[in-house]
Protein backbone atom coordinates (compact mmCIF):
# COMPACT_ATOMS: atom_id res chain seq x y z
CA UNK A 1 0.00 0.00 0.00
CA UNK A 2 1.22 3.64 -1.25
CA UNK A 3 1.75 6.25 1.65
CA UNK A 4 -0.28 9.60 1.27
CA UNK A 5 2.05 12.32 0.13
CA UNK A 6 1.33 14.86 2.18
CA UNK A 7 -2.38 15.45 4.48
CA UNK A 8 -2.77 18.36 2.23
CA UNK A 9 -2.62 15.63 -0.94
CA UNK A 10 -5.31 13.21 1.11
CA UNK A 11 -7.57 16.42 2.06
CA UNK A 12 -7.37 17.24 -2.19
CA UNK A 13 -8.13 13.61 -3.43
CA UNK A 14 -10.94 12.89 -1.28
CA UNK A 15 -12.32 16.45 -2.55
CA UNK A 16 -11.74 14.94 -6.29
CA UNK A 17 -13.26 11.88 -5.27
CA UNK A 18 -16.56 12.97 -3.74
CA UNK A 19 -17.55 14.73 -6.61
CA UNK A 20 -16.70 12.42 -8.93
CA UNK A 21 -19.08 9.93 -7.09
CA UNK A 22 -21.63 12.53 -6.83
CA UNK A 23 -21.50 12.55 -10.15
CA UNK A 24 -21.81 8.82 -10.58
CA UNK A 25 -18.67 8.82 -13.19
CA UNK A 26 -15.40 6.60 -12.93
CA UNK A 27 -11.45 7.52 -12.37
CA UNK A 28 -11.48 6.43 -16.03
CA UNK A 29 -14.08 8.82 -17.14
CA UNK A 30 -12.77 11.68 -15.41
CA UNK A 31 -9.34 10.54 -16.77
CA UNK A 32 -10.85 10.80 -19.79
CA UNK A 33 -12.32 14.27 -19.66
CA UNK A 34 -10.00 15.71 -18.32
CA UNK A 35 -6.94 14.12 -20.15
CA UNK A 36 -5.34 12.93 -17.46
CA UNK A 37 -4.37 9.26 -17.20
CA UNK A 38 -7.46 7.47 -14.79
CA UNK A 39 -4.02 6.11 -12.29
CA UNK A 40 -3.11 9.15 -11.67
CA UNK A 41 -6.88 9.92 -11.10
CA UNK A 42 -6.67 7.19 -8.20
CA UNK A 43 -3.55 8.55 -7.06
CA UNK A 44 -4.28 12.02 -5.93
CA UNK A 45 -7.57 10.50 -4.94
CA UNK A 46 -5.58 8.35 -2.68
CA UNK A 47 -3.07 11.36 -1.75
CA UNK A 48 -0.10 9.15 -2.73
CA UNK A 49 0.36 12.36 -5.32
CA UNK A 50 0.18 16.05 -4.83
CA UNK A 51 -1.65 17.38 -8.03
CA UNK A 52 0.14 19.97 -9.99
CA UNK A 53 -1.81 23.19 -10.52
CA UNK A 54 -2.31 21.95 -13.59
CA UNK A 55 -3.77 18.58 -12.49
CA UNK A 56 -5.97 20.33 -10.14
CA UNK A 57 -7.70 22.64 -12.82
CA UNK A 58 -8.27 19.65 -15.21
CA UNK A 59 -10.22 17.54 -13.54
CA UNK A 60 -11.87 20.33 -11.22
CA UNK A 61 -13.30 21.73 -15.31
CA UNK A 62 -14.64 18.52 -16.10
CA UNK A 63 -15.88 18.24 -12.99
CA UNK A 64 -17.48 21.44 -13.21
CA UNK A 65 -16.41 23.17 -10.42
CA UNK A 66 -14.18 25.80 -9.37
CA UNK A 67 -10.51 24.42 -8.41
CA UNK A 68 -10.12 26.45 -5.09
CA UNK A 69 -13.36 24.25 -4.08
CA UNK A 70 -10.88 21.65 -4.14
CA UNK A 71 -8.45 23.07 -1.64
CA UNK A 72 -11.16 24.32 0.57
CA UNK A 73 -9.75 23.08 4.43
CA UNK A 74 -6.02 22.96 3.03
CA UNK A 75 -3.16 25.01 5.55
CA UNK A 76 0.04 25.37 5.27
CA UNK A 77 0.31 23.09 8.47
CA UNK A 78 -1.03 20.10 6.06
CA UNK A 79 2.37 20.12 4.46
CA UNK A 80 4.53 19.79 7.19
CA UNK A 81 6.15 21.77 9.99
CA UNK A 82 6.80 25.00 9.59
CA UNK A 83 10.05 26.87 11.10
CA UNK A 84 8.05 30.14 11.23
CA UNK A 85 4.15 31.18 10.91
CA UNK A 86 5.28 34.98 9.82
CA UNK A 87 3.48 35.97 6.80
CA UNK A 88 3.59 39.56 4.37
CA UNK A 89 1.96 41.58 6.63
CA UNK A 90 3.93 40.39 9.79
CA UNK A 91 6.94 41.28 7.69
CA UNK A 92 6.00 44.78 6.59
CA UNK A 93 4.03 45.68 10.11
CA UNK A 94 7.42 44.94 11.61
CA UNK A 95 9.91 47.03 9.00
CA UNK A 96 7.50 49.87 9.36
CA UNK A 97 7.79 49.52 13.26
CA UNK A 98 11.41 49.54 12.96
CA UNK A 99 11.48 52.75 10.46
CA UNK A 100 9.57 54.65 13.50
CA UNK A 101 11.81 53.33 16.22
CA UNK A 102 15.00 55.86 16.63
Amino acid sequence: MSRIHSPAAAKIGKQIRAVRLELGISQEDLGELSEINWTTIGKIERGVSSPTVETLVRPATALSVEPGSLITGVTPDDYGSRSHRLTARDLIQARAHEQTEP
